[in-house]
């Protein structure tokens, strides 16, 4: 097979992998940031702390991070066709690839915001700040360059999910390398298609960490984070008395 013939299947397989990888991550992230936050929360000490629902919870996140990606799309056919209608094809592939990128995304989350400094959120509680209020001001723009290393790794992961994905048909890169690769040993197109993931992969990888590295400069913080810590400061330091 030459480039001429190769070029139209790889442009092709390209663009169904981004849009399988795009929507996924997207709904991940809808799904897996309130999971992770949640499971925060509810921990023991948390602001919501229900310590069975979080044990529910974190066991329901851990099966299904631990089943391996293709078990979970077999096992989601009769689920993914009563959402798209088929279980073949990139618009049905996003199902399980959505759904096995949830829990991995949401533990991810949990790591990122554990890490923020827990005296702001004492600081919002202080000045009379609900739980949303702290999740709003402190949690999320605090753990924001984390947040966005983890979507990139969900995406990355995600990526690699997509290749397995295109052994039952729908589509991409994987597809192309094993049906020309693989079954028709046109060696050449299989290379070119790890190739291709490879600098895929690489770029996206690129512009993650670029992002987060940027926020972690500007202190990875929006509108009322740096007040907050002001506000620490000044109530960790001593009073003076006046005489």
């Amino acid at each position: 097979m030459n480039w001429t013939e190769m070029r139209p299947l790889l442009e092709q397989a390209c663009w169904d992998t981004l849009h399988m990888v795009g929507w996924s991550t997207l709904i991940a992230v809808v799904g897996g940031l309130p999971l992770g936050l949640l499971l925060v929360l509810t921990e023991r000490g948390g602001l919501l702390q229900n310590v069975l629902a979080n044990k529910v919870v974190g066991q329901i996140v851990n099966i299904a991070r631990s089943m391996p990606f293709i078990i979970l799309m077999v096992a989601l056919m009769g689920f993914t066709r009563w959402i798209t209608g088929s279980t073949i094809g990139r618009e049905a592939a996003i199902v399980p690839l959505a759904i096995g990128a949830i829990p991995f995304f949401a533990r991810l989350v949990e790591t990122a915001v554990r890490e923020v400094d827990h005296g702001l959120v004492e600081a919002v509680q202080a000045m009379g700040g609900n739980t949303w209020t702290v999740v709003r001001k402190v949690l999320v723009p605090e753990a924001l360059p984390s947040l966005i290393s983890s979507a990139t790794t969900t995406v990355v992961a995600l990526i690699g999910y997509s290749a397995m994905a295109g052994t039952v048909g729908a589509g991409g890169l994987g597809d192309i390398a094993i049906r020309y690769g693989y079954q028709r040993f046109e060696t050449d197109l299989m290379w070119i298609t790890v190739a291709v993931l490879a600098v895929v992969i690489s770029v996206i990888q690129f512009a993650g960490d670029y992002a987060a590295r940027a926020l972690h400069r500007r202190g990875g913080r929006s509108g009322a984070a740096p007040r907050l810590r002001l506000l620490k400061a000044g109530a960790a330091a001593p009073e003076v008395t006046k005489v």
